[in-house]
Order: C-alpha cells, then sequence, then structure tokens
C-alpha cells in the first residue's frame, strides 16, 4: 500500500515535469504544476483503489497517471496567437 502511494506520487512528479518542460509558455508557475501532478495522481489512486479493492496496483496506477494527466490539462492556458485584422478593415 506504501509503496502503491509512493509509486502515484512518482508517477505524478514525472507527468508534472514533463508537462512543465514541454509545455513551460502555456501553463502557470512550476510549484503549482508539480502539486497539481502530484496531487491528481494520488486522487486517482485513491479512487481506482477505492473502486477495484486491493490487488490490482498496475491498474491503480494507470488510473493515477489518467487523473494526473487530466488535472495537469486544466491548468493550460491559451497560446497567444497574432491577430489578424479582416481584409475589411
Amino acid at each position: 500500500m506504501i509503496l502503491e502511494v509512493l509509486g502515484s506520487a512518482l508517477l505524478g512528479l514525472v507527468l508534472a515535469w514533463a508537462a512543465a518542460h514541454r509545455l513551460a509558455h502555456r501553463l502557470p508557475t512550476r510549484p503549482l504544476v508539480f502539486s497539481t501532478g502530484v496531487a491528481g495522481a494520488l486522487f486517482g489512486d485513491f479512487v481506482t483503489h477505492s473502486a477495484l479493492g486491493p490487488g490490482s496496483t498496475l491498474l491503480n496506477l494507470l488510473g493515477a497517471a489518467v487523473v494526473s494527466a487530466a488535472s495537469l490539462s486544466l491548468l493550460l492556458r491559451p497560446a497567444r496567437r497574432l491577430r489578424r485584422r479582416s481584409a475589411t478593415a
């Protein structure tokens, strides 16, 4: 149980690091990204562990990864685009 929680927290950190590294221009500050990734992974692990019960560690980690990625995706800001003027302006 403890190893499963530590594994899901580590998985959340890895996903948050990958998101912060790849999408740094579209995310808020790094501490918020890392804490959101870990919290999402722990919540996902809790939900899947509650639904499936003990003994399904790989499925619990998969649920942790899905919820962590979903919570990190909520932090994304729109990309800045150039304003285009219409032809009539």
